[in-house]
This record gives C-alpha cells, sequence and structure tokens, in this order.
C-alpha cells in the first residue's frame, strides 16, 4: 500500500496540522473499551521511527511528574471518574498498592498518586490485600524517602465492600501488577476495583500486547495514510522457552537472526520475557549466536522474574537506537496517562547503558519533563505531540487486552 506519510519528519508534521482530528478518531475508538483509568508507556525515539516498547496497566512513577502535570492529572482524574462511575457517588476511593513497602521511591509515587487523587476532591486510603503485610497490627505507618508519612489500612471486606479501616470504600483503584496474584475472591466484591485485577502479569503478556499494537497501529494508519513503520518496533514471538534447561534457545537464536536480518546494519534487538516487569528479564543481542551460547549468569536473568515468575515466553523486539540525549546519556520518554489521556511524562536516562541498551536498569535517572509547560509556551510542538498519540495508541491496546479478558 502507498501512504502519503512515510517519513518521521511527514509524521510530525501531519499530527501536529491535525491534531483535533487525530485525537477525535482516539476519543471515539476508546469510547467503547474499559480504558484503564491510568497507565504508562515507555516510548523509545530514533532517526527514523518512534515506538512504544513497554505499556504498564498499574503504572509506579507518579512522583517522577512535575507538579503542573500532576494538577492536570487531578482534573483528569476527577472528569473519568465522574464519567466512568457516573451510577455512583465516589466520595472516599482506596488505593491498593505493591506489597514491596521497603521501596522508599514507590512510597513517594504513592503519596503523589494520593494527592493527584485528593487534589480531585475525593478522600484516598491506602489498603493492604496482603496478609503478610500485616502482623497484628490494622495498619503500617511508612515513611517514604522524600519524607512522607503512608499509612496503609488492612483492607477489610464486609458484605463484599472494601473497607479501610472505618472508612467505607465507593471504588478502588488497583497499584499491584499481580505478578504475584493477591489472594482476594474478586468475583464476590461490590466495590468497583480499577482498572481490573484480571490483567495482572499472572496473565498478561507482552507478546499479546503488542500483537494487538499492531493491529491498532494498522488501522490508525491506514485511517491516516501513515506509514505503520514510523510507529512501531518490529517484533518475532516464540514460547516454550527454558533458560535454565536451554530448552528452545536454538529456536530463539534462528528468530533473532531472521528479525535482525529486516534491519539495517549493525542493528541489535531486546530479546524480553513476556511477562517481564520492572525491567527484569531482558537482553539485548546483535546475533542468534549469542542467545545460544549466553553464559549462566545471563539464562538465570532470564529465566525467573520478580516474584519468581517463571518465563517461558519470550517477544525478539526490533532494538529502537534512541537519538534521545539527557546530560550526555542515553534517554527515553515514559509517558502517562489518566482515561487514555495523556497527562505528562517523564526522561529515563542511564549514565552506564548506550543508545541501544536497556536503559530501564540500574544506572537510571528521571527528569521531570513538563508537557503542561510546553503546552503553554508552544501548542501542540511536533515531538509531544507524537509521543501522546503513540502512548494513547499503546493504551488502545491495552484496552483491548482488557476487553479481551473480560
Amino acid at each position: 500500500m502507498k501512504y502519503q506519510y512515510n517519513t518521521k519528519e511527514e509524521l510530525e508534521a501531519f499530527i501536529s496540522s491535525h491534531w483535533n482530528e487525530v485525537n477525535d478518531y482516539l476519543d471515539q475508538n476508546m469510547m467503547s473499551l474499559p480504558t484503564p483509568i491510568y497507565s504508562s508507556v515507555d516510548i523509545r525515539e530514533s532517526k527514523t521511527k518512534f515506538a512504544p516498547v513497554d505499556m504498564n496497566i498499574y503504572p509506579a512513577g507518579f512522583n517522577n511528574l512535575c507538579l503542573m502535570d500532576l494538577d492536570y492529572s487531578s482534573r483528569v482524574f476527577k472528569e473519568t471518574i465522574h464519567s466512568q462511575f457516573s451510577q455512583l457517588e465516589v466520595k472516599k476511593i482506596g488505593i491498593i498498592p505493591e506489597s514491596h513497602t521497603k521501596n522508599l521511591f514507590y512510597l513517594d509515587h504513592l503519596a503523589f498518586l494520593q494527592k493527584s487523587l485528593s487534589d480531585s476532591g475525593f478522600e484516598v486510603y491506602f489498603i493492604g490485600l496482603d496478609e503478610e503485610l500485616f502482623a497484628e497490627e490494622s495498619a503500617l505507618t511508612l515513611m517514604s524517602h522524600s519524607k512522607f508519612q503512608i499509612e496503609i489500612y488492612k483492607g477489610q471486606i464486609k458484605e463484599g465492600v472494601l473497607w479501610a479501616g472505618e472508612h467505607k470504600l465507593d471504588l478502588a483503584i488497583l497499584n499491584n501488577d499481580q505478578s504475584n496474584p493477591l489472594n482476594v475472591e474478586w468475583d464476590i466484591l461490590k466495590t468497583p476495583v480499577v482498572p481490573t485485577p484480571r490483567i495482572g502479569w499472572f496473565r498478561r503478556q507482552k507478546n499479546e500486547h503488542f500483537k494487538i499494537y499492531s493491529e491498532v497501529v494498522a488501522d490508525f494508519s491506514n485511517k491516516f495514510s501513515i506509514n505503520p513503520d514510523l510507529l512501531m518496533a518490529k517484533f518475532e514471538t516464540i514460547e516454550g522457552v527454558d533458560f535454565s534447561k536451554k530448552e528452545g534457545l536454538e529456536e530463539l537464536g534462528q528468530k533473532v537472526d531472521q528479525l535482525i536480518s529486516t534491519l539495517p546494519e549493525k542493528s541489535k534487538v531486546f530479546v524480553k520475557a513476556s511477562q517481564g516487569t520492572y525491567g527484569m528479564g531482558i537482553s539485548v543481542v546483535g546475533s542468534g549466536k549469542e542467545i545460544i551460547e549466553m553464559n549462566r549468569k545471563n539464562r538465570d536473568k532470564m529465566n525467573i522474574g520478580k516474584n519468581k515468575i517463571k518465563f517461558t515466553s519470550v517477544i525478539i523486539q526490533e532494538g529502537v537506537d534512541s537519538m534521545l540525549k539527557y546530560d550526555d546519556m542515553a534517554a527515553e520518554v515514559a509517558i502517562y496517562l489518566v482515561g487514555g489521556k495523556s497527562v505528562g511524562g517523564f526522561v529515563r536516562a542511564n549514565s552506564s547503558k548506550d543508545a541501544q541498551e536497556n536503559l530501564n536498569s540500574r544506572g537510571m535517572v528521571f527528569k521531570k519533563y513538563c508537557i503542561s509547560e510546553i503546552k503553554q509556551d508552544n501548542d501542540f510542538q511536533a515531538k509531544e505531540a507524537v509521543y501522546s498519540v503513540i502512548a494513547r495508541l499503546s493504551t488502545m491496546a491495552g484496552a483491548i487486552e482488557i476487553k479481551n479478558v473480560l
């Protein structure tokens, strides 16, 4: 098929000049989907394309948003909750966090997520549904990295309703990716829980997400005559790999070489565990031979992830050579969304990695990326507009994943 927009520069110019039309299309398509209440999307930008490389349905990192973006997120949370739960009178909201409460930066994130929702006009409480968090006490009081006090109530379910201490909750927001499923009978709950607990990493697969994303991009590209290669990384998938027993590595190596043969010279690919999270289960290689001859240490890294998930499904993804720099470090962008609308983001940079490597790893730093400020000064600059559209397309793919599960 011949496309009208075939280069990155043409794509940027098109999205900037057709901003309202593009977003109307996204709004219309998301309207009929169970769009997650919040999400985040990691985006790489090379000299020739943009590509989402990860999409989180239970995002951490609200502490990395600038305050103007956080203020904007409050307004969008209010609109989204009133729109999605118009039949309810939502006043009290519970946030169900991860169980790793010793991560002080994660506690910072919780504090800022609570602030965003509180500034929307809701009463917001943290509730732990992991019994192991609590001994005899009915609440935990913790101090975050930035010295915010976080109080987590032991969540109770009474006649199907969630309670935080003496507070009856109207809505619960799940912020636990459930790589280790919470021991909760979700079916008996009358209190709505969003995003659905049925899409955690115990079930979710990157393979499925990027397959759906490629279909979403195909429809979008046909609608606006855009070359879809400008909006995504090429990928292959493989099932039944066992890194500890070296099973399936020959076939994986062959698929790595097949994908590399379609890419420019000296390209690398990301070999990712399909259920990996927190930047775990990722290797960057330049040939199938590197996979087949992988040493024990690297095979162990690819074998088991967060909460001892055993990796057996793998996605091989084109390594998008990041052209972004921050303080001379290779960098990538993370965009945050509420109700499928982009509300802000940050730049992730890493001094110990180059532009072809995994930046979501030891050595990374975060720079606040104030999209609200950019909008004020120069409405919809090309880059920010494109990042927003790609993040929305990726979140639409996430909404279709949720629809398929439900």
